[in-house]
């Protein structure tokens, strides 16, 4: 099943302007089950472009020998919006510049485009085989997702992508922190399923919740199927869809030697998922580096006031609640030995990651702490950074 690539056509932004997105695909449609990768959501952050420049070859090889099973789809470039958003020589690739937001927040609501009436008519048609039903859901979201007409190049984009996410039985959405540990985002229900995947990447935190809040691109294909089963229990609804943020350390983690690797750890959960096939016996999976905690456990660190950072702590580190995270220094200060205060960690655990700029604003999310217990305040509502 040679590799094949499609292009796709994005509303034009303004007369004589065309963006496109490329998709490379293996396999066929509906035969078998189906995986989704995408790079650079973030269109600034580009270690997922690199991990799947490495990625595409090794297919290609497990191709050209047979071994490739179901449906394979990969994106290796998923905002071409951001990546033309460049401003001085700064590539501004985190939020749509005409106003739209971060370009992985609002993705669009599967439940809300298939509508009440709809969602009556699959309670109909809905069996006592998880199997079918998987099928039937998956059916409706494309034709909820096909029906509606783009009104402009950020949902000509969405939508574009989100029609290829909607059916897949697996979707990896690569991104990156600013300096960080590799992580990954995903619900509670796909937990312990997803061990493998988390082994392989070597990722120091799972960091879990059923809505982080910001309708983020994973949990548009993910918590549906969560929604659906807890409105209709009467029927077999499973999680069908483990759909993930992989969070591929820092910005300035692009390599050709970090792309190999973590492209070869994808291309064994590949193979645990039957993608690839091997000769037996499979191979062993590692041991995980962590176990999944919640993502409500996980305390942003915000500074109190603007100023320069100094910090005490980096990614990897195990703190103690009041722990020194960061000395924040005020420039204005008259007397710069009384111009700093210090940033304490609010909880126990592992520093994740921090920010790379040294000059913030007031209020600004500088670092993240997994730790082990859900945190006042952090119970519900909006989780994310920003």
């Amino acid at each position: 099943m040679a590799r094949k690539i499609e292009r796709i056509a994005l509303k034009g932004t303004a007369p004589g302007t065309r963006q496109e997105l490329m998709l490379h695909r293996f396999g066929t449609a509906g035969k078998g089950p189906k995986i989704y990768l995408q790079a650079s959501l973030h269109a600034d952050e580009t270690p997922g472009m690199m991990v799947l420049h490495h990625l595409i070859p090794m297919l290609d090889e497990a191709d050209r020998v047979g071994r490739l099973r179901g449906e394979i789809v990969l994106v290796p470039y998923a905002n071409p919006i951001g990546l033309g958003q460049i401003v001085n020589q700064i590539q501004l690739g985190r939020y749509a510049l005409n106003g739209d937001g971060n370009f992985n927040r609002s993705w669009p609501d599967l439940l809300s485009l298939v509508g009440e009436e709809g969602l009556e008519r699959l309670e109909c048609e809905l069996t006592g085989d998880a199997e079918e039903n998987t099928a039937k859901i998956r059916t409706l979201f494309r034709q909820a997702l096909n029906d509606h007409e783009p009104r402009d190049t950020m949902e000509s984009l969405r939508f574009a992508l989100a029609r290829e996410a909607a059916d897949a039985d697996f979707v990896l959405d690569l991104h990156c922190d600013d300096d960080s540990l590799m992580h990954i985002f995903l619900l509670p229900q796909h937990w312990p399923d997803a061990r493998d995947l988390v082994a392989e990447l070597g990722c120091r935190a799972a960091l879990t919740a059923e809505d982080s809040g910001g309708a983020s691109f994973d949990e548009a294909f993910s918590t549906p199927w969560v929604r659906l089963a807890k409105r209709f229990p009467k029927h077999p609804i499973d999680p069908a869809c483990l759909a993930v943020t992989i969070e591929l350390r820092g910005r300035a983690d692009v390599s050709d030697e970090l792309g190999r690797q973590d492209a070869a750890a994808l291309a064994n959960f590949l193979r645990h998922r039957g993608f690839i096939l091997v000769e037996d016996p499979q191979p062993a999976i590692p041991e995980p580096l962590c176990e999944a905690t919640e993502l409500a456990a996980t305390e942003v660190v915000r500074t109190p006031a603007a100023g320069l950072l100094s910090y005490e702590a980096m990614p990897g580190d195990q703190l103690k609640k009041s722990d020194i995270v960061a000395w924040l220094i005020d420039p204005t200060a008259e007397n710069p030995l009384e111009g700093r205060q210090a940033i304490l960690a609010g909880t126990d655990g592992l520093l994740l990651s921090r920010k790379c700029h040294k000059y913030v604003s007031a209020n600004e999310s500088i670092a993240k702490i997994v730790g082990t217990e859900p945190l006042e305040g952090r119970s519900g509502g909006y989780l994310l950074e920003d």
